[in-house]
């Protein structure tokens, strides 16, 4: 079980792990849904995100290709 610790602001840092299982990048929203007993944790799909057609293409998502395609 993967765990992190809230501060006493009430915050906490998602672990590497679930980051990375989530594919969350700065700036990504999260959503959680509250169950009986527990807390689900996703990630939220925006609608400018959604609406991007390279969002699906993981190989055109490197630092060069956004500086390459910023003004597009």
């Amino acid at each position: 079980m993967i765990t992190s610790k809230l501060t006493s602001k009430a915050q906490t840092t998602i672990p590497q792990p679930v980051r990375a299982a989530l594919k969350l990048r700065e700036g990504d929203e999260i959503a959680y849904a509250i169950e009986p007993g527990r807390v689900v944790l996703t990630r939220a799909q925006s609608e400018s995100r959604a609406e991007d057609p390279f969002t699906t293409f993981s190989e055109w998502d490197t630092a060069a290709d956004t500086q390459a395609y910023a003004d597009l």
